[in-house]
C-alpha cells in the first residue's frame, strides 16, 4: 500500500521509510478508515457522515487546491502561524478501500485531473497528492490535516490544531498523526470544532512578536444547523481576531441555507470592512442522469491572499473542463471588501 511507507518528523517533510522501520509501529495506512459498523453510540449522536466515501471528489479538488494556494502565500512571511482544522476527519484516505470504491467519487475528481498540466495552483495541488503515493500509484488521498502538516515550517514554529467529533474518524486521525511523530507541533482533540475554536482566538504571539492564524471550517452540513453555526462561527472569529484568515467550504445543494451562506458571510465581512473571496465549482450532471449526488461546492475565504484570485481564475477553467459532466457546469471567482 503506497502510504504505508511514509513517515515524518516535526523537523521536516514526509519521507519514505524502509519497511523494517514499521515492525514496532502500524503502517501509516493502517489507520485509514475501514467499513465498520458504529455500535454502542447514543442514538442522539448523528454520526452517519463519513468523508471516506467522498475523498478525492470534485469538492475536495476545489477545497484542497484553494487551501494549498492560500497557505503557500501565508508562508511567505517568516512569522509562525497557528493552523486550525475544525472538522479534520480521518486525515488520510484509501482510494482503493471499501468506502471510496463504493462511491466512485474519486473517479469523478482527483483521478480525472491527475495528468493535467499548466496552472501553478493546480500543479501545486497535484504534486501534494503525489507526494503521499509511490510513483505511478494513486491509492492514497491526503485530507486537509495532512496537507497542512506537509506545509508546516519547523523553523517558524507553526502549529496545527485538529478537532474531530466522529468517534471512528477521531481514532483513525489520532493513529495517523501519531505516525508523523510531530510532537507538540500537531494536536488532535475529540471535540466540537466550532466551540473549541473560541479558546484559540486570538492566537498566541509568535517568536517574531506577531499573531497569525488560519482556520479551515468544513463541517459535513448533514443538518441545516451547520450552515447557521458556520455564520455564527465566522462572526465570533471576526470579533475575537479580525485579521485571521478563515476558510469555509460548503456544498451547493437545493437548500435555501446553502444559497444564503455566502450572502451572509459577505455581509459579515462588510460590517467589519474585511476583504473576502468566493469561489464555486460545478461539474453539472449528465443528460438524463438521476444521480442526486453533490455536483457543486464553494469556498469562502475571509482575508484572502491577494494572489489567490488570479491563481483560481487560471486554474478553475482547466479543472472545470476536465471534470464537467453536462448541463449545470461552471465556475465562479468573485471578491470584495
Amino acid at each position: 500500500m503506497g502510504c504505508a511507507f511514509f513517515k515524518a518528523s516535526a523537523a521536516g517533510p514526509l519521507k519514505r521509510c524502509r519497511a523494517k522501520d514499521y515492525k514496532q509501529n502500524q503502517a501509516l495506512g493502517a489507520n485509514l478508515p475501514q467499513n465498520r459498523h458504529l455500535s454502542g453510540l447514543p442514538s442522539r449522536l448523528m454520526f452517519s457522515y463519513r468523508h471516506a466515501f467522498h475523498a478525492g471528489n470534485h469538492a475536495d479538488v476545489l477545497k484542497h487546491l484553494t487551501l494549498i494556494a492560500t497557505l503557500k502565500h501565508l508562508m511567505h512571511k517568516d512569522a509562525g502561524i497557528q493552523f486550525v482544522d475544525t472538522h479534520a476527519g480521518a486525515g488520510l484516505y484509501r482510494l482503493d478501500g471499501d468506502y471510496a470504491e463504493k462511491s466512485g467519487e474519486a473517479a469523478e475528481g482527483i483521478l480525472k485531473v491527475l495528468n493535467l498540466k499548466g496552472p501553478a495552483a493546480l500543479t501545486d495541488y497535484l504534486e501534494m497528492v503525489a507526494s503521499f503515493n509511490a510513483k505511478g500509484s494513486h491509492k492514497i488521498y491526503p485530507g486537509s490535516p495532512f496537507i497542512i502538516h506537509k506545509l508546516l515550517r519547523h523553523e517558524a514554529r507553526d502549529r496545527l490544531k485538529l478537532f474531530e467529533l466522529h468517534p471512528t474518524d477521531h481514532k483513525s486521525l489520532s493513529g495517523n498523526v501519531q505516525q508523523l511523530e510531530a510532537g507538540r507541533t500537531v494536536s488532535v482533540t475529540r471535540a466540537d470544532g466550532f466551540e473549541s475554536l473560541k479558546a484559540l482566538l486570538p492566537p498566541p504571539v509568535s517568536s517574531t512578536g506577531s499573531r497569525r492564524t488560519c482556520v479551515l471550517i468544513d463541517p459535513s452540513y448533514e443538518i441545516k444547523n451547520d450552515y447557521y453555526r458556520v455564520v455564527d462561527c465566522i462572526q465570533d472569529c471576526l470579533k475575537r481576531f479580525a485579521t485571521g484568515t478563515y476558510i469555509v467550504w460548503y456544498p451547493i445543494v437545493p437548500r435555501p441555507e446553502a444559497h444564503d451562506l455566502p450572502r451572509k458571510l459577505k455581509g459579515l465581512c462588510g460590517q467589519v470592512k474585511k476583504p473576502w473571496l468566493h469561489a464555486t465549482l460545478a461539474i453539472g450532471r449528465e443528460t438524463g442522469s438521476k444521480d442526486a449526488g453533490l455536483s457543486a461546492s464553494g469556498m469562502f475565504i475571509v482575508n484572502p491572499p491577494f494572489t489567490l484570485k488570479p491563481l483560481l481564475n487560471e486554474a478553475l477553467p482547466v479543472v472545470e473542463e476536465a471534470l464537467a459532466r453536462g448541463p449545470g457546469r461552471g465556475w465562479v471567482v468573485e471578491s470584495g471588501g
